[in-house]
């Protein structure tokens, strides 16, 4: 099992801690893992990506080209990971925040109204928990609760009921299929 995955927004809306999630819950399964976060000098509200490989081999590098999934949580990220993506590959668009539809048709893609979802769950701040639960469940590379636990190692600080409404906002986002 080989999964490169892109995860790209505008900073500040989690996409770094995302990533980092991503590769403590491989680690919580014992997978070999890598994460590699790019960012531009404005942060907050610039534009952010990370690459995160999680494989049940030794990964060679930690920078993924062609990503056999992006998860683009805002609409400039579209257009520039869109053409990464491999033939074959996942595709999951924040359609909260994106309105434009990608033009390829050798993917598979999952529209994810992360922030609606979000809202409902309880914390706008759970976007990205949304399309990280959209991931786990269409690609099984990991299970929700690695994700769980490994929140529990990366929110060292964040309370119980943090952590159950997190949990919740994976659990909606892994309720959604590909179209």
């Amino acid at each position: 099992m080989y999964q490169g995955v892109r995860i790209a927004g505008f900073g500040g809306q989690g996409v770094v801690s995302a990533g980092v999630l991503l590769a403590q819950a491989g680690l919580v399964e014992g997978k070999a893992v890598s994460w590699f976060p790019s960012y531009g000098p404005e942060m907050r509200g610039g534009t952010a990506n990370c690459s995160v490989v999680i494989s049940d081999t030794e990964v060679a590098t930690p920078v993924v080209c062609v990503p056999d999934t992006a998860i683009v949580m805002n609409e400039p990220s579209l257009p520039k990971f869109e053409p990464m993506l491999k033939s074959g590959g996942l595709l999951i668009i924040n359609s909260s925040l994106i309105k434009s539809k990608p033009s390829r048709k050798d993917i598979k893609v999952i529209y994810v109204p992360c922030n609606e979802i979000a809202e409902e769950v309880g914390s706008a701040r759970t976007a990205t928990l949304v399309a990280l639960g959209a991931f786990a469940g269409a690609t099984g590379a990991v299970s929700l609760d690695a994700i769980e636990n490994a929140m529990k190692k990366v929110f060292k600080r964040a309370k119980p009921e943090m952590i159950a409404l997190n949990r919740k906002a994976l659990e909606a986002g892994a309720k959604l299929k590909a179209e």
